[in-house]
């Protein structure tokens, strides 16, 4: 295999990486903007239980892509296979 193609490779998977975190990153930011404020969303969602739930359920989505994302980032760049089998 050809070092252009495994260097091409080694960025598309950092680049994907990246967009994982930033969309982890950006549910976490809606469930915490949820969880903390969460009369802005209560027309949406009738019921009391299920925004706090769907909140915390948002936040522990987040958290878990966003630290995915920086775990396939690092290794991408450092190409380990452990970190992105993670």
């Amino acid at each position: 295999v050809p070092m252009g193609v495994l260097s091409c490779v080694k960025y598309l998977m950092f680049i994907f990486n990246v967009l994982v975190f930033a969309g982890g990153t950006c549910l976490a930011g809606v469930g915490l903007w949820v969880a903390v404020d969460p009369a802005g969303f209560q027309d949406i969602v009738a019921t009391k239980p299920v925004l706090s739930a769907g909140a915390y359920l948002l936040l522990a989505v987040g958290i878990a892509l966003s630290l995915l994302g920086f775990l396939g980032c690092c290794g991408a760049l450092r190409r380990s296979r452990p970190l992105l089998l993670a």
